[in-house]
């Protein structure tokens, strides 16, 4: 076995086993992995000809979503298992009977379940299930001049001064979970240039005030890794998602969104997108020692 930490110089080989492979939970694109490794630490092992993904928890190393490749979870599970606490965020659905070890147990994660829309919804808002989102985007057209713009290499500077500006609002130093964020944004537009993302944002009166990127998860779906309004702007917040999908999105089904992480508020918001179906994720402990999934505390992507 040879697991070490994921690094830039990763980037290509795990892009192209996730060609290969294609993912279906929102934490498998070296995007999400190399963004939020200040908060949640990964290692990388090749494996029978697949990539596992390894992330540090309060309770050791835990497999991170299913293997890249085509080794099964029995034979992960059987060859790592004295290094191991078992596996996080797991897709629920990929999981046959016989993949288990004696005494290992599997434990509902539905804070982490992905949210996946279908794109033509979110790029159309129509039906009266979306009156409300529609009554707030017309009302921030007739308040605002907003111009919508895809993210280049020459407007990263301007995104993440509004992210600032949006930390300095939020009080993000006062929050553990917001400060990971503010990282995880920061990394992720400082090598926009070098991941496959897409990206868009709005001005208003020449400044960005919202802005918000994605990228390709798998042939029918582009996950949505960020997405950030400035407060004072009602209904910039449903304007960016809208127009994101309708400019940048066309060419995908489905839209991943990502989790909830538990908190009321966001749940609430996503499930008022009518979501057009859950990714079911699963905590795996081995041993049967019912241990606490350790990073739903870290507000991770």
């Amino acid at each position: 076995m040879t697991m070490r930490p994921l690094t830039l110089d990763d980037r290509l080989s795990v892009t192209k086993q996730l060609r290969r492979f294609p993912p279906e939970i929102s934490e498998l694109t070296f995007t999400n992995l190399y963004a939020w490794r200040q908060s949640r630490p990964i290692w990388l092992d090749e494996f029978r000809e697949s990539l596992l993904f390894f992330a540090e928890t309060k309770t050791g190393l835990a497999l991170l979503g299913n293997p890249v490749g085509p080794v099964s979870l029995a034979e992960v599970l059987k060859e790592y298992s004295s290094r191991i606490t078992g596996a996080e965020r797991y897709p629920q659905d990929t999981i046959p009977a016989e993949s288990l070890l004696p005494g290992a147990m599997v434990i509902e994660d539905r804070d982490n379940a992905d949210y996946v829309y279908r794109r033509e919804d979110l790029a159309t808002l129509a039906g009266r299930q979306f009156t409300k989102k529609r009554n707030h985007i017309n009302q921030c057209l007739a308040a605002y001049d907003c111009r919508y713009e895809s993210i280049t290499p020459e407007t990263v500077g301007e995104c993440l001064a509004m992210q600032d500006r949006w930390c300095a609002a939020r009080d993000c130093k006062t929050e553990p979970g917001l400060c990971g964020e503010y990282r995880a944004i920061e990394e992720t537009l400082r090598h926009y240039g070098d991941f496959p993302l897409t990206g868009g944002t709005i001005r208003i009166a020449g400044n960005i005030e919202a802005f918000t990127v994605g990228e390709e998860l798998n042939p029918s779906t582009a996950v949505c890794h960020f997405e950030k309004a400035m407060p004072q702007f009602q209904g910039l917040g449903q304007l960016i998602n809208q127009w994101f999908a309708k400019n940048n999105l066309a060419d995908f089904t489905y839209i991943n969104r990502e989790q909830d992480l538990g908190i009321p508020g966001l749940r609430q918001a996503k499930e008022s997108y009518s979501p057009d179906h859950l990714v079911a994720k699963v905590q795996i402990v081995l041993g049967g020692s019912n241990r606490e999934t350790s990073d739903k505390q870290q507000c991770c992507g």
